[in-house]
């Protein structure tokens, strides 16, 4: 079914790489307009945008550090200023920093925290007076199935991912009332270009837990995101989604 996004406009944070660049193209084909942002500007920046113009559609990529209150109500005014509406968020926008808890630094747990979850509520703040003026809308947090079962020497991405899962499913009984869809994806092991570092023996072993024997793609996460996004689901809020392969603990 094509043109699932037709007339849409959506933002996706931390587009410029990975799973988030993989999800602006795909709405971007599905006929979404594509508003994105990062922390750093540069070639993928620009040519995310040359990428997403050449299918027909309008994008705008904006340099932001969504995790901070004010930098992302600037970002969201600027892109109502330039599209005129938002009607999608992806909440995408996520860094780690692994170590074992005896030697993970204060600084470090936060850091984790502040960007993973604190651009989670930064962003829905800044967008849901927009989608209640218009009666609709969906927005989709990117979760992660360390969230749901943990994982060694990742407490503070577990703990930012976990509450991601809560704050969607609050968000979502919140703003079911104007037809506001809040739903989380949960990816495990995708191959990204950040997996590409990792040794190919460290790869073969998390694969020989997955019951598919593989690792996921950022287009079947995309994938994902999409369903929730468009109105396929109309009736479908509050999910948490992993997109794992069977992953025993999710």
């Amino acid at each position: 079914m094509p043109d699932l996004l037709k007339g849409k406009t959506a933002i996706v944070t931390g587009a410029t790489r990975g799973i988030g660049r993989h999800i602006a193209k795909l709405f971007a084909s599905e006929g979404a307009d594509i508003a994105f942002c990062a922390r750093h500007g540069g070639e993928p920046m620009t040519s995310l945008e040359s990428e997403i113009q050449a299918l027909g559609r309008r994008c705008k990529g904006y340099i932001a550090d969504v995790a901070v209150m004010d930098n992302a109500q600037k970002f969201v005014d600027q892109v109502v200023a330039d599209f005129g509406t938002v009607n999608i968020l992806v909440n995408n926008a996520g860094i780690s920093d692994d170590n074992a808890m005896k030697r993970m630094t204060e600084e470090q747990f936060h850091r984790v925290l502040d960007v993973n979850l604190g651009s989670v509520f930064c962003m829905t703040k800044a967008v849901q007076p927009i989608l209640w003026k218009n009666g609709e809308g969906a927005i989709v947090n990117m979760g992660s199935v360390v969230g749901i079962a943990g994982n060694y020497k990742q407490a503070n991405y577990a703990a930012a991912k976990a509450g991601i899962i809560g704050f969607t499913k609050s968000c979502a009984k919140e703003f079911a009332v104007r037809n506001i869809r809040v739903n989380v994806v949960c990816p495990g092991f995708i191959e990204t270009e950040m997996t590409a570092e990792i040794p190919q023996e460290l790869k073969d072993q998390w694969c020989s837990r997955i019951p598919m024997k593989r690792p996921g793609t950022a287009d079947e996460v995309a994938n994902a995101c999409l369903f929730l996004a468009s109105d396929l689901c109309p009736y479908v809020t509050s999910i948490v989604l992993p997109v794992c392969g069977g992953m025993e603990d999710a």
